[in-house]
């Protein structure tokens, strides 16, 4: 079992920034990819930016130049550093990760965090 511990969500001003954490931890044998995704109120959930093991990162397009997103392999930790924050951004945002684990079955499985707010008003 493996839990992903998230942190670094709150309230916000318009051009100001945040910077999200998320820990996995657990029976871990291997993380490949990592990412952020989000919900805002009435809208779906979708991907936010994501990361490879090898450090290849993607994004949706509404957060290119804005959003970064990086990881530290060791410590099983993605990062997402928000800057320039907008009212859009304002959502529910969600760690994600899949992870190789070798119990019960050899398998890559993938987790959800519990989802950390982040509120941009002024």
């Amino acid at each position: 079992q493996v839990q992903l511990a998230e942190s670094g969500g709150g309230l916000v001003q318009p051009g100001g920034s945040l910077r999200l954490s998320c820990v996995a931890s657990g029976s871990i044998f291997r993380t490949n990819r990592m990412g952020w995704y989000r919900q805002a109120p009435g809208k779906q959930r979708e991907l936010v930016a994501t990361i490879t093991s090898g450090g290849s990162t993607n994004y949706e397009d509404s957060v290119k130049g804005r959003f970064t997103i990086s990881r530290d392999n060791p410590k099983n930790t993605v990062y997402l550093q928000m800057n320039s924050l907008k009212p859009e951004d304002t959502a529910v945002y969600y760690c994600n990760a899949g992870i190789f684990q070798l119990r019960p079955i050899e398998k890559e499985y993938t987790y959800w965090g519990q989802g950390t707010q982040v509120t941009v008003s002024s």
